[in-house]
């Protein structure tokens, strides 16, 4: 029995550890041209909700929307002599406008840094969301219509009339901090092309969130134009070490609402000729590990193009993601508890991945735990070093059964070697082999062993390892989050390789304190565990290794315990 728990732990482990480096890679199988992954119903007037229907689902009512048709009496030009950049400040972060299409040319956030770019006074710049390609390619909010000549001009050569609530300073600064929520309102009205044209885009702003009310309508000759609004290409600047070290996968996440809600994911290296393009929306976000560009759309029913283009160079190339129509967009770090105020179950865009079965509320609830602890003592290093102390005393019941089940085992193994030695053709003799089994079924049951009673506890804890373990990959907290004296950031690997060393050390120390009922070259084997584990360490983030040592370390200590308990209860089960 404890040879197969033995090898059911090891492929536990590969599998687990595996799964990262194996799921994390592009996908090469292209994505379906066009998936619908659950159905909405029709409404009569397309993109509106019955009052009814809003008012149970307590869904509160929405601004009326302040774009108007244009007259066709009316011929007066409206635009903007000439460029201008408006910047919205806030507590979270600072946007910068440009009147030239009206497009976002950068979403810089407050609370998260680049460490590779530095200030004036050496301290590392606020994070940037818009890339820097966005400049060869295209900025994020731009219209992308079925016109490309009229695309080209709306985005880059029309020069949009602006009105910002509240009133932008002599720099164009419209600070938000103090009055709470703004407007900028960007509008263009004038001949092009053999048509008159109208765009308008409405962005509102409220301080102390990422979420904006955005609305995007253009006109030719008083017709509305079916169009998209583009983010990209790509998100953030991240650098190869930063892809290297995090295993970032930036790509498209989209949501389907329903009966049957179901998220899928398509990474930038999967389209690579083809575009994916995804209907029946009720979000969808251009998104890396730890920040997103997420749109949510009005009545379940948005349509979402993931595809590659290229600059008018010919040689810069990126992703971008192309929304109908979006009503909100939330721009910023995957906060669980933001993403849960803004809504549309935008908090699932966070990816804590899939082992088997999907235990995202295991990680959640870890999670939780660990922001507790975090509040207590501010060090997230601490943090994670108290939840892994709580679940070993909870679990500490099931250590102290599994290891007096494997010592009972162990002390039996003489008796179940004769058995085997009586019955040598077990192996090829069905018939021996079932009055092997028997005799061995009655030596346990006269002994009161469960021959699985040193597996299951390990199988019931196995779950909330891997919530831990998907916690701990996916949760933002941790970023650039440090520890003590060399470890700096929690979510990428120790540098010096100290930590997992340690943790291989501590692990050896544990298993040969461990009762084990295996022969002694099945022992010797086992030694080998704590090597292959500490190579499977290296290059895993630190605060996924400072668990895994923590655990070792207390595992220790509870076997001490145990192994003190069960030889005091020794003599008087002998008598």
């Amino acid at each position: 029995m404890e040879k197969r728990l033995i090898l059911a732990i090891v492929l536990s482990f590969l599998v687990l550890f595996g799964w990262q480096a194996l799921f994390n890679k592009p996908d090469k199988t292209p994505p379906k041209p066009e998936v619908q992954t659950a159905a909405v119903p029709v409404q009569e007037t397309p993109g509106a909700v019955p009052e009814q229907q809003k008012a149970a689902a307590g869904e509160p009512e929405q601004v009326p929307p302040r774009i108007e048709q244009p007259r066709s009496s009316d011929k007066t030009a409206i635009r903007a002599d000439g460029a201008r950049t408006y910047k919205v400040i806030t507590s979270l972060y600072t946007a910068e406008w440009s009147n030239e299409g009206g497009v976002l040319k950068s979403w810089t956030l407050s609370r998260y840094k680049d460490k590779l770019k530095k200030d004036e006074n050496g301290e590392p710049k606020p994070l940037e969301l818009v890339p820097m390609d966005a400049s060869k390619i295209g900025y994020p909010f731009s219209v992308d219509l079925d016109d490309d000549k009229l695309d080209k001009f709306l985005n880059k050569d029309a020069k949009f009339a602006v009105t910002a609530i509240p009133d932008p300073n002599t720099e164009g600064d419209v600070d938000l901090r103090n009055v709470k929520r703004g407007e900028l309102t960007f509008t263009f009205y004038d001949f092009y092309d053999g048509a008159w044209v109208k765009a308008e885009k409405v962005f509102r702003f409220v301080d102390g969130s990422y979420a904006v009310e955005t609305e995007t309508r253009v006109w030719r000759n008083d017709v509305p134009a079916a169009l998209s609004v583009l983010w990209g290409p790509g998100i953030g600047n991240p650098t190869e070490a930063d892809n290297k070290q995090r295993r970032v996968n930036r790509g498209l996440s989209a949501y389907s609402g329903g009966d049957r809600p179901a998220i899928v994911r398509v990474s930038e290296k999967s389209v690579v000729s083809k575009s994916a393009d995804y209907r029946q929306l009720r979000w969808a976000a251009y998104e890396d590990h730890y920040f997103v560009a997420l749109f949510a759309f009005p009545d379940q029913n948005g349509r979402a193009t993931f595809r590659q283009e290229s600059g008018p160079d010919g040689q810069t190339s990126g992703y971008v993601l192309s929304v109908t129509q979006p009503q909100r967009a939330f721009i910023g770090p995957k906060e669980s508890d933001a993403l849960k105020a803004f809504g549309d179950n935008a908090k699932d865009v966070i990816n804590y991945g899939k082992f088997i079965i999907n235990l995202k509320a295991i990680a959640e609830i870890m999670l939780v735990a660990v922001r507790y602890f975090h509040t207590l003592i501010p060090n997230w290093g601490i943090a994670i070093i108290l939840l892994t102390t709580l679940i070993k005393i909870i679990f500490f019941p099931l250590t102290y059964s599994s290891t007096k089940s494997m010592a009972k085992m162990a002390d039996l193994q003489p008796k179940v070697k004769a058995i085997r030695n009586k019955y040598k053709k077990s192996k090829t003799d069905i018939d021996q082999r079932r009055q092997m089994n028997e005799e061995m079924m009655k030596l346990y049951k006269e002994q009161g062993v469960n021959p699985a009673g040193g597996c299951l506890p390990m199988l019931i804890q196995l779950p909330v390892f891997i919530g831990i373990y998907q916690m701990l990959l996916a949760a933002i907290e941790f970023r650039h989050s440090p520890f003590v004296f060399w470890i700096r950031d929690l979510s990428v690997h120790d540098p010096t390789f100290i930590t997992p060393v340690l943790m291989g050390v501590t692990q050896f120390i544990s298993q040969k304190m461990t009762p084990t009922s295996a022969d002694p070259s099945q022992a010797k084997m086992m030694l080998i565990m704590p090597i292959f584990m500490t190579f499977i360490f290296l290059y895993f983030q630190s605060g996924l290794v400072l668990y895994w040592l923590t655990s070792n370390v207390l595992q220790i200590g509870q076997q001490a315990i145990i192994n003190r308990m069960m030889h005091r209860h020794a003599p008087a089960k002998a008598k």
